[in-house]
């Protein structure tokens, strides 16, 4: 069953209107998205119907999601879905499963931490780091003291624990967001990186 067909529940702007609206380094920024993922990602084109905004929400997520930082870039897309799990948000869980697949090259380990974290077999590290993530988004309020040593105990330095604290609030704003105007990630996300990396063995040919 297909998912709804639109980019989200309010008016998303065209690309008649984005080639009409946007500054002359969005849209060489959305070009070099087309190019390289063969697709205009839908919260984008969402976020282009309030461009100031989209500036922000730009710069924001390639600070957090690719600049410098301790954390890999995978931790931080997991980091990603276990929020978005965890608050149900669709298009956050489709999209970022699909980086986590992409740069793990397990499918498996996508689906575990869409689905429930807990069931992974992740290196403590890893563990501590989404354990905190979720009491984060679940209970922010009662996040004391001891939650930041379990993280210094896993091997965390301060820089990584406040880009796991910066990340996990980055993606709970997200969210909400994505919700609250029902965004629908781009189809093709769904389809990539299913097949585990490295080589396959032949299917078997069926006897005549």
């Amino acid at each position: 069953m297909p998912q709804p067909k639109h980019v989200m529940a309010i008016s998303a702007p065209t690309d008649a209107v984005l080639e009409r609206t946007l500054d002359p380094g969005l849209k060489k920024y959305f070009n070099i998205c087309r190019e390289k993922l063969g697709m205009l990602p839908n919260v984008l084109r969402s976020y282009a119907s309030r461009p100031k905004k989209l500036s922000t929400f730009v710069n924001t997520y390639n600070e957090l999601m690719l600049g410098e930082s301790k954390l890999s870039k995978l931790e931080r897309e997991m980091i990603a879905v276990v929020v978005s799990s965890t608050n149900h948000c669709y298009y956050c869980l489709v999209a970022h499963g699909q980086a986590v697949r992409e740069l793990s090259g397990d499918p498996e380990l996508g689906e575990m931490l869409q689905f429930n974290y807990r069931v992974a077999p992740l290196p403590r590290r890893q563990r501590v780091m989404l354990d905190f993530a979720y009491k984060l988004t679940t209970a922010p309020a009662t996040v004391v003291q001891e939650d930041r040593d379990n993280l210094r105990k896993a091997g965390f330095s301060d820089e990584e624990i406040f880009d796991i604290a910066d990340t996990t609030g980055f993606y709970n704003q997200s969210n909400r967001v994505a919700i609250a105007l029902d965004m629908m990630p781009n189809p093709e996300y769904h389809y990539r990186n299913r097949v585990p990396a490295g080589p396959q063995k032949p299917a078997k040919k069926k006897k005549k």
